[in-house]
C-alpha cells in the first residue's frame, strides 16, 4: 500500500493543477445540485418491528383523517384567580379561542375542551388539542403567528396560556456558529504547531472542501434517500475533525520529509506512501464504526451513520490527492522561516564542504535538546506501573456516574422552565396528574371485520383495573367499524420508571385480550415509542459492539503486526468511552456545571447516546491508536529496541496527535453552542471522549503498557503471520523500492542512502 500511496502522492503533486480543479469543480457540482433539490425531510423515529411501531402505522391506515403523522399543539388555559374555566364569561373567551385557533393555516381540526371532556376536576384548567394537516418541519411561518396570536389575545384578558406540542417547539438553527468557533480555533492550533500560515491553511482549506461535498451530497440527495437536516449535521461535524486531522498528519510528514533534505516532489510522495498509509487504515475504522450503526435497524440512525461514513471517505481522498497537490503549490513555503533558512544554511555548507572550504572534520550545530514528545514518553518509561494506575483508577472514577445512567428522549418536561412549553406541560401535571403528559394509544384491530366497539369496550374495562392507570377514555372507532382506539392515562410521568412497567404489564395482558375478542391489541403514543426505542437500542448494543470492535480488531492486527496492540487499544477505548459516559450523565442528568454548559434543565440521556458514542468514539479513538502507534512501529521494525520505539513514536508523532485532538475537540466543542438538545449533548460527550482517549489513553496508558510489554507487544503467531496480508503500513516495501533504485550508479554520486526512517531515528550527521 505504502508503494501505491507513494506513486500517487507524486502523480497529485505533478498534475497538482489538475487535480485541484478537479476536486474544485467536484463541489462545485454538488453544490449546485445541493442548492436545486427539494427541501430534506423531517427527523424520523421509525422502529420497524416494535409494537408501537405496528400500532402507529395502523392508525395512519385506518384514521387518515387524524393527521396521525401532523404536527399537533396542545394549547392549555387556566383560569384568572378565584375564577372557573366553568364559568359563563370564560367558557365565551375558550370558545373564542377555540375558533380563532380553527381558522388558522394548515389547521385540520380543533378539539373543543368542553366536548372532549378535557376540563379539570377542579374547574380552572382547560386545554384544546390542535391538529395540523403537515408534520412540524413543513409548517409555515403564518401557521405559527396565527397560534401565537390566538394565544396573545386570550392571553390579554387574564388568562393563562401556554402551549405544548411540536407545532410550536422553536426552529433549531443548525449549521451556524458551532462550525466557525470549531474552525477558528483549529487555525489558531494549526498556525502554533507548524508556525506557518501556508501549512496551517492546508488542512482547514482541504476540510472546508471535503465537508463541502459531503453535505452538499446529502442535501442534493435528500429527498430521494429520506436524508434529514440532522444528518448532514452529524457529517459535517465529524467530517470537518477528521478533515483537519488527516491533511494535519501528511502535512506534518512532508515538513519531516523536507526537514531531511529531500525534495518537495519526493518529499510528498513519501509523506503520503507512509502517512497516507495510516489515513487510509485510520479512516477505514471510523468508516467501519460508523456504517455499523445499521445494524441497529433504526433507519434514522442508519442513514446518521452511513453519511457521515461517506463524508469521512470522502476526507481520506482528499487527505491523499488534494494535499499532494497543494504541497506542489506551496512547495517550502510550508517550512516554518526559519527552517528554511536553516534548510537553506546547511546546503551552502554542505556545498562548501564538497568543494573543500571547510575544515575536516567540522560539523554543524545541532539542537539536540529533546522535544516535548521525547521527554514525556521517557518519563513514561521510566515509571509505567505509576502512569498506568493514575491514568486507569482516573478514568474510573470519572465512569462512576454512568452507573446510574438513565436513557430516555427529551420531552417537554425537560425543556427550560422559562419556555411555554414547559409552562404547558407542568400545568397539565397539576391539574390533571402527571400521566397526563404521556398518555398511551391502545389500538384495537378485529382484522377487517366489525366489532371493533364491543371488543374496544371490553379491553377498555379490563385495562381500567391495572394498577398505575388513572383513567381510560371511551373508545374511538373508525367509519369501518374494525378499528378502535383506547387512550389510557398512567398515574405516572411519561419518563418515570412506573411508566416503562405499566406499558410492559398491558401488553403482557395483551395476549389475554386478543384470545377473549378476537383482536390484535397494540400500545404506541409518544412515551410507548420512547420506551421501544430504548429497548430497540439496548438490544443492538452487544452486537454492535462485537461487530464494530471486530472489524477494527482485524483492521488493526494488519495495521500493526500484533495481537496484543489491537486488544489494547480496544481495552483503552471501552475505558474512555466508560468515562465519557460518566461526565455526559454528570452534566446533563445530575447537573453538574449545568449553567456553564448550557443544559436548561437536567434530565434522562439520549437513549442513542450510549450506542451512538461508541460507534463514532471507537473509530476517532484508533484516529489516534494509529497515528501514534505507526510510527513506534516503523521505529520497531527498522531495528530500534522497543523502548526506542516508544521514544521514537513520540518524538514524531506525540505534538501532531496532541494538535490533532485539541482541533478534533475545538470541533465538537463548537456544537455545545446548538440550540438542539441532542446536538449539545453529542459535542459535549465527542469532545471529552476525544480528551480522555487522547491525552489520557493514548498519550499515558498505551506507552505504559507498551513498555510493560516490551517485544511481547509485537507478538504475532506465525501461522497469523502468514495468512495475514502484508499492508506494508510502516513503509518498508516502499524503502527496499527507493533504496534499489537509488544506487551510487544511477547518479554518479557516493551519497549516504539511509532509510527516510532510519534517518529520523538516528541525528542528522554532517
Amino acid at each position: 500500500m505504502a508503494t501505491f500511496l507513494y506513486k500517487l502522492g507524486r502523480l497529485s503533486f505533478r498534475r497538482r493543477r489538475y487535480v485541484a480543479l478537479l476536486w474544485v469543480l467536484l463541489l462545485g457540482g454538488i453544490g449546485y445540485a445541493s442548492s436545486a433539490a427539494p427541501a430534506p425531510p423531517a427527523d424520523s423515529f421509525s422502529m420497524p418491528g416494535t409494537d408501537s411501531q405496528k400500532a402507529f402505522d395502523l392508525l395512519d391506515e385506518r384514521f387518515p383523517a387524524a393527521s396521525a403523522e401532523g404536527a399537533t399543539a396542545r394549547v392549555v388555559i387556566r383560569a384568572p384567580e378565584g375564577e372557573k374555566i366553568t364559568d359563563p364569561a370564560a367558557k365565551a373567551e375558550v370558545n373564542q379561542l377555540v375558533a380563532a385557533l380553527g381558522k388558522g393555516p394548515q389547521v385540520a381540526g380543533v378539539a373543543d375542551p368542553y366536548k372532549a371532556n378535557a376540563v379539570s376536576k377542579d374547574g380552572t384548567t382547560a386545554y384544546a388539542s390542535v391538529t395540523y394537516k403537515v408534520i412540524s418541519t413543513e409548517l409555515t411561518d403564518k401557521t405559527r403567528d396565527a397560534l401565537t396570536d390566538a394565544t396573545d389575545t386570550t392571553r390579554a384578558e387574564g388568562f393563562t396560556v401556554e402551549t405544548g406540542g411540536d407545532a410550536v417547539q422553536a426552529e433549531q438553527e443548525m449549521g451556524g456558529s458551532a462550525e466557525l468557533i470549531g474552525i477558528a480555533v483549529s487555525a489558531v492550533v494549526l498556525v502554533i504547531t507548524f508556525g506557518s500560515l501556508i501549512a496551517a491553511g492546508l488542512p482547514l482549506l482541504t476540510a472546508i472542501i471535503g465537508v463541502g461535498i459531503g453535505v452538499s451530497g446529502i442535501a442534493a440527495l435528500g429527498s430521494v434517500l429520506n436524508l434529514s437536516g440532522t444528518t448532514s449535521t452529524l457529517a459535517m461535524m465529524i467530517g470537518l475533525a477528521v478533515g483537519i486531522d488527516y491533511a494535519l498528519f501528511i502535512v506534518s510528514r512532508y515538513r519531516a520529509e523536507i526537514a531531511e533534505g529531500r525534495e518537495p516532489e519526493e518529499a510528498a510522495g513519501r509523506a503520503t506512501g507512509t502517512a497516507g498509509s495510516a489515513v487510509v487504515f485510520a479512516g477505514l475504522t471510523v468508516i467501519v464504526a460508523l456504517a455499523g450503526l445499521s445494524v441497529v435497524n433504526i433507519p434514522m440512525l442508519t442513514k446518521m451513520g452511513l453519511a457521515a461514513a461517506a463524508t469521512v471517505a470522502i476526507a481520506v481522498l482528499i487527505a491523499l490527492t488534494m494535499i499532494p497537490a497543494l504541497l506542489g503549490f506551496a512547495g517550502k513555503r510550508a517550512l516554518r522561516r526559519k527552517d528554511r533558512k536553516n534548510l537553506k544554511s546547511r546546503a551552502d555548507s554542505k556545498d562548501s564542504k564538497d568543494r573543500g572550504l571547510t575544515k575536516p572534520g567540522a560539523t554543524h550545530a545541532q539542537n539536540t535538546k529533546p522535544n516535548l514528545g521525547t521527554r514525556w514518553a521517557r518519563l513514561v518509561l521510566r515509571r509505567p506501573v505509576t502512569v498506568l494506575l493514575i491514568g486507569v483508577l482516573g478514568l474510573g472514577a470519572v465512569a462512576i456516574p454512568a452507573t446510574s445512567l438513565e436513557l430516555g428522549l427529551p420531552d417537554e418536561g425537560t425543556s427550560a422552565p422559562d419556555t411555554t412549553q414547559r409552562k404547558a406541560y407542568d400545568l397539565l401535571s397539576e391539574s390533571f396528574g402527571a400521566g397526563f403528559n404521556g398518555p398511551l394509544m391502545v389500538t384495537v384491530d378485529t382484522g377487517g371485520t366489525k366489532g371493533a366497539a364491543a371488543a374496544a369496550e371490553t379491553v377498555g374495562t379490563s385495562l381500567a383495573k391495572v394498577d398505575g392507570v388513572a383513567a381510560v377514555t371511551p373508545a374511538s372507532v373508525n367509519p369501518a367499524g374494525d378499528t378502535a382506539i383506547i387512550t389510557v392515562v398512567p398515574t405516572t410521568g411519561p419518563s418515570d420508571h412506573k411508566t416503562e412497567e405499566l406499558v410492559k404489564t398491558i401488553r403482557s395482558k395483551a395476549s389475554g385480550l386478543e384470545a377473549d375478542t378476537k383482536s390484535d391489541v397494540l400500545v404506541t403514543g409518544q412515551t410507548a415509542m420512547t420506551i421501544d426505542f430504548s429497548q430497540t437500542l439496548d438490544d443492538a448494543l452487544l452486537p454492535y459492539l462485537g461487530l464494530v470492535v471486530g472489524l477494527a480488531f482485524l483492521l488493526l492486527m494488519l495495521v500493526f503486526r500484533s495481537v496484543l496492540v489491537p486488544l489494547k487499544a480496544a481495552l483503552g477505548f471501552l475505558l474512555s468511552v466508560a468515562a465519557a459516559l460518566g461526565a455526559v450523565v454528570a452534566v446533563f442528568q445530575w447537573g453538574w456545571l449545568a449553567d456553564i454548559v448550557g443544559v436548561d434543565q437536567p434530565g434522562p440521556i439520549m437513549s442513542m447516546m450510549p450506542i451512538f458514542m461508541i460507534g463514532v468514539v471507537f473509530g476517532l479513538a484508533m484516529d489516534y491508536e494509529v497515528f501514534l502507534v505507526t510510527r513506534m512501529r516503523e521505529a520497531y521494525v527498522h531495528g530500534a529496541r522497543p523502548a526506542e520505539a516508544v521514544v521514537t513514536g513520540f518524538k514524531h508523532g506525540g505534538r501532531v496527535v496532541g494538535a490533532a485532538a485539541v482541533i478534533m475537540i475545538s470541533v465538537f466543542s463548537g456544537f455545545i453552542m446548538e440550540n438542539d438538545d441532542m446536538i449539545k449533548m453529542m459535542g459535549f460527550g465527542l469532545a471529552i471522549a476525544v480528551f480522555f482517549d487522547a491525552f489520557v489513553v493514548r498519550m499515558a496508558i498505551v506507552p505504559a503498557v507498551l513498555a510493560l510489554l516490551g517485544k511481547s507487544a509485537w507478538w504475532l503467531p506465525r501461522w497469523l503471520d502468514k495468512l495475514l496480508p502484508n499492508m506494508d503500513v510502516e513503509g518498508e516495501r516502499l524503502h527496499k523500492t527507493l533504496t534499489l533504485s537509488s544506487s551510487p550508479a544511477a547518479d554518479g554520486e557516493h551519497e549516504d542512502r539511509d532509510n527516510d526512517e532510519d534517518r529520523e531515528l538516528e541525528p542528522v550527521r554532517g
